[in-house]
Parts: C-alpha cells; sequence; structure tokens
C-alpha cells in the first residue's frame, strides 16, 4: 500500500477548488490511499467545504490569512505533513480536472529506477483552450497545453511540449523530460527532504523550473507518463499580460537564469535588464529593480 499526499492551494475560486476535489472522488486507488490538504491562502472569503462529503479523500483544510504564494503555500502543506508516514507527494492545482487513473499511473511510474519525479499529460479543459476556433468540437479536450517539457536556455523560457496540437498520439511514449510542471508533480517524499520542496524567493513562477533543475542536478529523473492524464483551466488564479505577470515573470526570470544558464545566456540577461529598465512597463522596471535589489519572496508586488 502507497501513500500519496495530495497538496492544493485555494485562491478565490470556490468553483474550480470543489471541481477539482469533486473529479478526485472518482480516483481508481487500488493499492493506493491519499490524503489531500487544501490550504486556503489568503483568499477574500474563505471556502465553504463540507469535509463530510470528501472522506474518501481524507480531506484536510488549511486556512491562511496571508497569501504566501505558489511556494510558500505548498512548503507549508509539506511542513505540516513532513513527519508523518508516506511515500509521495502530489502538488495538483486547483483549477485542474483528473482522470480516475491519474494517480495510479503516476505512482506506477515513479517505481522506476532512478526516477523521482513524474509529470502527467494536460489537456486545456474543453472550452479553455487558446484558440477554441482553430479546433472541431471532437477535438475540444483533446488539446495540449503540457506533454512533458524542456528548458530553451537561449531565452531562459520553459517549453511546454505539443501546446495547443490536437493529441493524434504524438506524445504517448513514457520517457525523461527536461522540465516538469508545476500544475501536477508526483515527488518521492525522501528526494524532497534531500533537495527541498520549492524556493520561497520565486513567490510565483519559475519556482517549477528551478525545482526541476534541483531535481536533475541531484541525479534523479523526471520522468513523463502518457496515461496519466488531467484536464486543466490554464491561468484560474492569474491573468496573462498583467502586472503580476510582468512582476513576477521579469524578475524571477533573471533569478534562475542568472543561477542556471550558460554565462552567453547570463550576459544576454544583465544587458536586457538594462533595456527593461529604461523602456519596460511599470511592472517589468520594478521587477528588474527588485531583482538587483534583492528582493524576493513576495517582494513590491502589490
Amino acid at each position: 500500500m502507497y501513500k500519496v499526499i495530495v497538496s492544493i492551494l485555494h485562491y478565490n475560486n470556490d468553483h474550480d477548488t470543489l471541481s477539482c476535489l469533486d473529479s478526485l472522488l472518482a480516483l481508481n486507488l487500488e493499492d493506493i490511499k491519499i490524503s489531500t490538504y487544501v490550504l486556503d491562502n489568503g483568499s477574500k472569503k474563505e471556502i465553504d467545504i463540507d469535509s463530510s462529503q470528501y472522506d474518501l479523500l481524507d480531506l484536510t483544510v488549511i486556512r491562511n490569512p496571508k497569501n504566501a504564494g505558489f511556494t510558500g503555500g505548498h512548503n507549508m502543506i509539506f511542513g505540516k505533513v513532513e513527519d508523518e508516514e508516506f511515500d509521495y507527494f502530489m502538488i495538483l492545482n486547483n483549477d485542474t480536472i483528473v482522470h480516475p487513473d491519474l494517480i495510479k499511473e503516476m505512482v506506477s511510474t515513479i517505481q522506476k529506477d532512478g526516477v523521482g519525479a513524474v509529470v502527467p499529460k494536460i489537456y486545456f479543459t474543453k472550452g479553455h483552450e487558446f484558440h477554441k476556433e482553430r479546433y472541431s468540437e471532437n477535438d475540444l479536450g483533446k488539446v495540449f497545453w503540457y506533454a512533458g517539457g524542456y528548458m530553451d536556455w537561449n531565452h531562459v523560457t520553459s517549453k511546454h511540449r505539443g501546446v495547443d496540437e490536437v493529441d493524434h498520439g504524438q506524445f504517448s511514449e513514457e520517457e525523461a523530460i527536461g522540465f516538469a510542471t508545476g500544475a501536477c508533480l508526483l515527488m518521492r517524499k525522501n528526494l524532497i527532504k534531500e533537495i527541498g520542496l520549492f524556493d520561497e524567493k520565486y513567490f510565483l513562477y519559475y519556482e517549477d523550473a528551478d525545482l526541476t533543475q534541483r531535481i536533475i542536478k541531484s541525479s534523479h529523473k523526471i520522468f513523463y507518463n502518457p496515461k496519466a492524464i488531467l484536464w486543466h483551466n490554464n491561468a484560474g488564479s492569474s491573468s496573462s499580460g498583467s502586472s503580476l505577470h510582468d512582476y513576477y515573470l521579469t524578475r524571477n526570470r533573471m533569478l534562475f537564469g542568472m543561477h542556471y544558464a550558460p554565462l552567453k545566456t547570463r550576459l544576454f540577461l544583465v544587458k536586457e535588464s538594462l533595456v527593461l529598465l529604461k523602456s519596460g512597463r511599470v511592472w517589468q522596471k520594478r521587477g528588474i529593480r527588485d531583482y538587483y535589489l534583492h528582493k524576493f519572496g513576495k517582494g513590491s508586488y502589490e
């Protein structure tokens, strides 16, 4: 019997979180026991969950009065359970719907020698595709959001394989990959104890890229299992192109790139940062400034 801790962060959107929990009730859990933790991460109004409806999930709801970010929220849950007996820790976005075999498939893959973490195949939730007009009705719900990933070191960005493509079996092999999304990630408990979970300097964005690098540098593999499936609403807690994106993506790209990228790319980042300080958008400028002032974590974002 394997024990899995499922870690979910909630922020304001009750519908997403409850839909995610409802999908977990349908999991096939032969020889697997789960305990589910939902951290209400500084929501304006506390989420109303009737825990008795989720007895099968062994649900615990934690109220956190301040938003600890993606990094601090999941670290808080791991800190609460790390002395308990369990085998694996799963990070799961609240704006996802899981396939019944998701955890069973991921647990199967993580048994392989040298595998420290596993990621699933992720589709856009039907109707949440970036370019809905491109697809037939039958294609909706089968459009990739993520089919494994890799790092583009020239531009210091993480890349999702297959994004916006319809699934025709082109990413159907179980294999090692170079970037693990934080939307859904299963890790060995002993690996987290060895290398830590998320670096709270990031607060939000690039934290999964940083964790990926630490997993790989610890000589563990990250495997993609295409039989483990979930659907992602995408950007349920923040909006692309917003001031929040401008600030955290700009600052954290510098933080990540200056630590891990090749020398040539780091020189490019420095030059680019000077351009952004002069002519970038307001929150891009502030992100660059805070990188150089070492204002990490939540930083100056309001």
